[in-house]
């Protein structure tokens, strides 16, 4: 696992930024939790250049909402997706990158074909047996608990990108 290669983070919701919990409110819509250091660690990826995707079978506008204020471009937020390659291959050709340059992680048997074609496949500690054996990396921390914190915080270390600008925070956020 090469983390020098990794220009892009793609991931899944439910599982990954979240513990996979779902509360479903009166009009239908469902809610989830996500990890503040999580978005945090989305966020420091934005501000150091990464591209980031969410490529995901839910379909709430609150993910798309949470997603946003991240700083994932909207564009790069897909929903209700059933084929998750599609959408992988589509944020690929829009950043100009091959798949081995994005990390991708998933809990889960609908997102294994993305993590075998990234450059790193990352799935939570508490994913799906078949998404174990298919990762190149099995994080310490369960799904929506600091999965996505704890791989994006040790790949721009690696690469010397791990740096916060409160100015340029501010501005952004």
């Amino acid at each position: 696992m090469n983390l020098k290669q990794i220009k892009a983070f793609a991931f899944d919701i439910d599982g990954v930024a979240t513990d996979g919990g779902v509360f479903c409110n009166s009009d239908g819509d469902l809610l989830r939790t996500y990890d503040a250091k999580d978005g945090f660690a989305i966020r420091m990826a934005v501000l150091n250049g990464f591209p980031v995707a969410v490529i995901t079978g839910g379909s709430s506008e609150s993910i798309r909402k949470r997603m946003i204020t991240s700083g994932v471009k909207p564009e790069d937020v897909f929903l209700h997706c059933r084929n998750k390659m599609e959408q992988f291959t589509q944020f690929c050709e829009r950043y100009g990158l091959r798949p081995e340059e994005v990390m991708y992680f998933g809990d889960d048997i609908p997102d294994i074909e993305c993590m075998k074609a990234s450059g790193c496949g990352v799935c939570p500690s508490d994913a799906v047996e078949d998404a174990i054996k298919a990762a190149d990396w099995v994080t310490d921390a369960p799904g929506g608990k600091g999965c996505l914190r704890e791989a994006i915080e040790k790949t721009l270390k690696k690469q010397g990108k791990w740096v916060f600008d409160a100015a340029e925070y501010k501005a952004k956020f």
